[in-house]
């Protein structure tokens, strides 16, 4: 079964961190870009991360997690993280992984295209920050 599956959400207070995990299975994640975006309530989603294939293996950050977040691939077990640390509380909202064979960091994270414009992405989880 073609699946990409994020874990690793949860209830965390201002100032603490996550990692998020999007585990692809069924196929291998070596020649896709991936994006993490987040969708908040009465918000655009916002393309919160990104990272090129393995072969590049660039990065993009949007400018409200730079020096926050760090995006990361580990291709031996097919999954990319999201680290999250120093959490403020506008970082709550569902957090989505898609990956993309055609996109660029850029493209993938800068415009706000639907999820299933992109191959494969998943179901989200939800990432609360709350004191």
């Amino acid at each position: 079964q073609v699946q990409l599956v994020e874990s690793g959400g949860g209830l965390v207070q201002p100032g603490g961190s996550l990692r998020l995990s999007c585990a692809a299975s069924g196929f291998t994640l070596d020649y896709y870009a991936i994006g993490w975006f987040r969708l908040a309530p009465g918000k655009e989603r916002e393309g919160v991360s990104c990272i090129s294939s393995s072969s590049d293996g660039g990065t993009y950050y949007a400018d409200s997690v730079k020096g926050r977040f760090t995006i990361s691939r580990d291709d031996a077990k097919n999954t990319v993280y999201l680290q999250m640390d120093r959490l403020r509380l506008e970082d709550t909202g569902v957090y989505y992984c898609a990956a993309d064979a055609g996109s660029t960091v850029q493209a993938m994270c800068s415009i706000p295209w639907p999820l299933d414009k992109y191959d494969y992405w998943g179901q989200g989880t939800q990432v609360t920050v709350s004191s």
